[in-house]
């Protein structure tokens, strides 16, 4: 996934869910659970109590009896956390009991650490217990027979909180390894449900490669309801960008068929007058026929650049070129070394190819000495994601300086008028390459002439 993309953006959503979700139900079900054990725990306590009470306290005497040991077995064992204690209160006469797992040991009254009781009379707290483990106390003030005139008696009962937080602490483990569980196979199945959402525009991104490499013309197959209006409209788009084009082809040749006789006829009839006004006007309308040339090769190449899915192969294009241009040069002895990258593809039209390489190599077999090279590859991906092809052109003649290399490529310019030519091949060649959002680059060749860079869109 990369950083700014729709799957990064919909896991890091689904994600943060989770991880904020899944914590926030755990503690709620902890915390649920913990007061569900609470209410069992105290329950029980009063349970005792109340057995306690009744057993010690429903006698006709003045001091309460030794209930009978029918409610816990750990109130037996000595030091177990378990324990019960009847004692009188307010420094009362009266003889104090206490249970067998209580030993020496006195249990502190919440009576006389003033603390107060609930709905039911009874007094709650928690204190360290003779074993240094917090215990849990229960208290309830009465007294033999239940005569309010005879001596109050503390009826305590307490139990280990280690119990109820070894009880607690299990199931919060437990929770939490469940909930991290859940947890990855969420996100295991948010991954899953993004690439498998997104497929279909992955579908729909090879699609367009295909258009764009000519191996389709439309955006086909079937697609999901939400995507299918982008598919109309993508191939609605290519329909329209092809209309466009082959109109602006049929005007721009409309147009050089209406200007190319008139332009004739003016030029001959210039040409026909001895004098100075036929001359001017003869050399004005070369002008004309000049620029009308130059915009109408412009159009014609913006008409060609723009065409979605043409794509040339590159080795196949120029090996007849350089065939031809050895045969050419053949008096000058011109070899040319051919390398191109195998299955190297210009995303383009071929003839614009041919021209771009038929000018270049030209111009390096009428400077070269004995050598011409020419090689392609396509280099890693630009910053807008597309594959660029490099075509290198060198030659081993006499080269160029720094200051002829600014200048040359300026249309009609040349720098020595000896050579054949119109002077225009370089500026054809700069024009065909920025209309395909490309360039030429000219430099020193390690060979001693000229090395022209193509930077062209690769397939």
């Amino acid at each position: 996934m990369r950083l700014n993309s729709l799957a990064l953006r919909l896991f890091a959503t689904s994600a943060a869910w989770t991880l904020l979700a899944l914590p926030l139900a755990g503690y709620i079900i902890y915390a649920l659970y913990r007061e569900d054990v609470q209410l069992s725990f105290d329950a029980q306590l009063k349970k005792l109590l109340t057995q306690i009470t009744i057993d010690s306290m429903s006698t006709m005497g003045d001091e309460p009896v030794i209930p009978p040991n029918l409610y816990e077995p750990l109130f037996e064992v000595t030091q177990s956390g378990w324990y019960w204690q009847i004692r009188p209160i307010d420094g009362a006469p009266g003889r104090t009991l206490v249970s067998p797992s209580l030993a020496t040991a006195v249990l502190p009254s919440p009576y006389d650490r003033k603390f107060p009781t609930d709905d039911t009379g009874t007094r709650w707290m928690n204190v360290p217990g003779p074993t240094g483990t917090t215990i849990r106390i229960l208290e309830f003030i009465d007294s033999p027979g239940h005569d309010p005139d005879k001596t109050k008696y503390s009826i305590i009962v307490a139990g280990p909180m280690d119990w109820f937080e070894a009880t607690v602490a299990k199931f919060r483990t437990r929770l939490t390894s469940a909930l991290a569980l859940v947890g990855l196979g969420l996100l295991a199945a948010t991954v899953f449900q993004v690439r498998f959402g997104l497929l279909p525009l992955r579908r729909v991104e090879k699609s367009l490669a295909s258009i764009r490499s000519g191996h389709a013309e439309r955006l086909e197959g079937k697609l999901p309801a939400e995507i299918e209006p982008l598919q109309s409209e993508l191939n609605a788009l290519i329909e329209s960008n092809q209309d466009i084009i082959d109109r602006a082809r049929t005007q721009v040749g409309n147009l050089a068929h209406a200007l190319k006789t008139p332009l004739a006829v003016i030029t001959n009839e210039a040409r026909g007058e001895e004098s100075a006004f036929g001359g001017k006007v003869a050399e004005q309308a070369h002008l004309m026929r000049d620029q009308i040339t130059l915009y109408l090769d412009r159009a014609r190449i913006a008409a060609r650049s723009n065409t979605i899915g043409r794509v040339t192969p590159v080795e196949q294009t120029a090996e007849p070129l350089v065939r031809a241009l050895e045969r050419i040069h053949q008096d000058k002895g011109i070899a040319i070394d051919f390398s191109v990258q195998p299955g190297v593809k210009f995303q383009g039209e071929k003839q614009d190819l041919e021209e771009m390489l038929g000018n270049l190599l030209d111009n390096a077999c009428k400077w070269g000495k004995s050598r011409v090279f020419l090689a392609a590859t396509v280099n890693n991906q630009d910053t807008t994601m597309r594959r660029r092809l490099r075509i290198t052109v060198e030659d081993d003649g006499p080269g160029l300086s720094a200051e002829q290399r600014a200048k040359i490529g300026k249309r009609g310019l040349r720098l020595d008028e000896t050579k054949p030519g119109s002077g225009l091949g370089l500026s054809i060649v700069s024009d065909l390459a920025s209309s395909y959002r490309g360039k030429l680059r000219l430099d020193a060749s390690q060979h001693g002439g000229l090395k022209a860079v193509l930077d062209l869109p690769a397939a």
